[in-house]
């Protein structure tokens, strides 16, 4: 029994507000998975926020349709398509993905969509190298907790240099004034 209309409106409504919250898009065929390792990529996404959907590609494309950001997706639209929808941690996400295709070999990523620009194999595999969300907040905490010490550093360095310039000058004018006592007791 084929999906009635009113359900295939369902999924479109439920494609199109999964595209509008993710910012990276990945056509993969997932052709000779079973249900078993559909559910498996699923569960590696999760902790990244990405969600994989496996519908018709004709659904898709009215998903799409009018959508100038995912409009390039409709070169990747063919075969057995899944759809990995990121909403933010792309990087994790991507890793996942590959984690998952080395351990499967079964799937073949087609490309994707990020920004309204389709994305090649290359790209995608670029994306996933750079660092995680996680990976930027401590690499920017490190550098802010670098630059506060660097500053507390500085400030506490103000008084000491300030009371050593001061001792010298002391320290000055005493062997001066020891100086010219001598002199006068020399004359």
């Amino acid at each position: 029994m084929g999906r009635t209309l009113e359900s295939k409106k369902e999924i479109v409504a439920d494609l199109k507000e999964t595209l509008n919250e993710s910012t990276l898009a990945l056509v993969i065929d997932y052709q000779g998975l079973t249900v078993s390792q559909i559910t498996d990529l699923r569960q590696r996404l999760r902790p990244s926020g990405a969600v994989c959907k496996v519908t018709k590609n004709t659904l898709m494309g009215i998903a799409i349709e009018g959508e100038e950001k995912w409009q390039p997706m409709s070169e990747l639209l063919q075969g057995a398509s899944a759809f990995l929808l990121v909403k933010e941690d792309f990087s994790s996400a991507i890793k996942a993905y590959q984690d998952f295709q080395k351990a499967t070999k079964k799937t073949e990523l087609r490309g994707g969509v990020m920004e309204g620009r389709l994305l090649k194999e290359t790209d995608v595999k670029a994306l996933g190298d750079l660092p995680s969300k996680e990976q930027l907040i401590a690499q920017i905490a490190g550098a802010i907790n670098a630059l506060a010490t660097k500053i507390a550093v500085g400030i506490n360095e103000v008084p000491g240099s300030l009371a050593r310039a001061l001792q010298a000058k002391a320290d000055k004018e005493q062997d001066g004034s020891a100086e010219s006592a001598t002199e006068t007791v020399a004359e």
